[in-house]
């Protein structure tokens, strides 16, 4: 046996271990972190709801569109299609039909704004009819607009919530450092951990809300096409059968 063997021996230095498991991370970071953490955790889970129950209600609005549309096309009487209006609830197109069916009622039920020419009443106030539908669409898009700026907030804020968890996590490291006057693995890797891990959540909390939200408002800047694509053929009806003047 070598006479070194015994002082290598001796002055070996100790195995640490360290222990870096994402969850004794957390269980074990400062009760700020912690915090930070939970939110981050409540937004992801909240925009993760908010997705899919927006997801729901597009899919639903789109075929209830579509069988409407369908009927709008089909019908020779405008009495006829509102009768069945509630067969398309989840329409968003039937739900401006009914506004400005509704206001075309109104209309030829004053007398101010109708005039008969032969069996046929003709009506005026086109303006009227023309507000209703812009009001009634207007409505339609912040209906479809609610709540995503749950999404939009979580999307630019949860990287800097997560950031605020990762500087907090570094100065607990630092922290110990000067407690204990050794800059060992054994005490700056639990805070180094614990803010890696609060980036990683701000990440995590924050990429799928960012796509969730332009995903959503794509499809809202598609609706509203629509809307808009069916009050001006609604318009044009009604002016060439109804209206005065058109």
């Amino acid at each position: 046996m070598s006479p070194f063997s015994f002082i290598n021996v001796a002055n070996a230095a100790p195995a640490v271990s360290v222990n870096t498991n994402a969850i004794d991370a957390i269980a074990h970071a400062s009760p700020v972190v912690q915090l930070t953490l939970l939110i981050l955790v409540v937004l992801s889970v909240l925009c993760w709801a908010i997705g899919y129950s927006k997801y729901m209600a597009f899919k639903s609005m789109r075929q209830a569109d579509e069988l409407f549309l369908n009927k709008f096309w089909k019908v020779n009487s405008l009495d006829t299609l509102f009768e069945d209006i509630d067969q398309y609830k989840s329409s968003s197109v039937a739900r401006v039909f009914k506004a400005a069916y509704l206001e075309m009622k109104k209309i030829s039920e004053s007398p101010l704004l109708t005039k008969t020419e032969g069996d046929k009443p003709v009506l005026s106030g086109l303006d009227n009819l023309e507000r209703v539908l812009s009001k009634a669409t207007e409505n339609e898009v912040s209906l479809l607009e609610s709540r995503l700026t749950v999404l939009a907030t979580t999307g630019s804020t949860g990287p800097f919530i997560g950031l605020f968890g990762t500087v907090w996590g570094i100065m607990g490291s630092f922290q110990k450092i000067g407690q204990t006057g050794s800059a060992s693995l054994a005490v700056v890797a639990p805070g180094i951990s614990e803010a890696l891990i609060a980036t990683a959540i701000g990440l995590a909390a924050a990429i799928p809300a960012v796509v969730l939200y332009n995903n959503f408002i794509s499809r809202i800047r598609k609706q509203e096409i629509v809307l808009n694509n069916f009050n001006a053929d609604f318009l044009n009806i009604v002016k060439r059968n109804f209206f005065q003047g058109n």
